[in-house]
């Protein structure tokens, strides 16, 4: 499904990512892992096209991900959800899902409303006064208007309860099973996604230095080293 070959990234004289090359499956729920700074958010960045140095070849269904077509890339089935809250705070949580969803409409919002019913609830209130949780899962819910068949979602959980950190990953796990909506997710909350995902990558120094089945993580202590 999505297909990465020797993959560099650069921010200046700074290089990022090191000749990574790596293939997700379709349906697969994938968690990306690594210390602050490893290069995670600038491979997710290569994935949507979203970076200006960067050299290797992406496709995504055998398209080409063309660097610095970001909404080109968007057409084809790649939603991306940066780190933060990216919603517009100024505007309704029902216009903000409209704003997203210009190609797809009703029938898209009908989706959105069944996997989040708050975002319902809460048509009329305006995003800025909604919770960190409760934005994360309108940023989520106008990802998903634009019907993506992978989903790439940088730190979702960052800033939140534990307790709310558990239902947004239980909504994209949700997603992934009723929709077969291929998962990225990139998060420092290691434990509890690698409970929610089937196959772990790490990275370190820009390098991938594990990729696998997540229970290994889980099961084997020794590799919490990777960290």
């Amino acid at each position: 499904m999505l297909q990465l070959q020797g993959i560099n990234a650069h921010y200046g004289k700074l290089h990022v990512l090191h000749d990574i090359s790596l293939t997700i499956a379709e349906g697969e729920r994938v968690g990306i892992f690594g210390h602050n700074g490893a290069g995670k958010t600038t491979l997710l960045r290569a994935c949507v096209g979203d970076l200006d140095e960067c050299s290797g070849d992406v496709r995504y269904r055998d398209q080409t991900v063309g660097r610095g077509e970001v909404h080109r890339n968007v057409g084809f089935g790649m939603g991306f959800v940066p780190q933060g809250h990216n919603v517009f705070r100024d505007l309704s949580v029902a216009e903000n899902l409209e704003i997203a969803g210009l190609r797809h409409g009703q029938a898209a919002l009908a989706e959105v409303h069944q996997i989040f019913p708050l975002l319902k609830e809460r048509s009329e209130q305006i995003a800025s006064s909604l919770s960190g949780g409760q934005q994360q899962m309108l940023a989520l819910g106008m990802a998903l208007m634009t019907r993506p068949s992978i989903l790439l979602l940088d730190e979702p959980t960052i800033g939140l309860a534990p307790v709310i950190v558990r239902d947004v990953l239980r909504s994209v796990t949700q997603i992934n099973r009723t929709r077969g909506t291929t998962l990225v997710i990139v998060e420092q909350n290691v434990q509890a996604t690698l409970e929610n995902v089937d196959r772990a990558i790490v990275i370190k120094s820009g390098r991938v230095i594990f990729d696998g089945p997540s229970q290994k993580l889980l099961d084997e202590e020794s590799l919490w080293h990777l960290f």
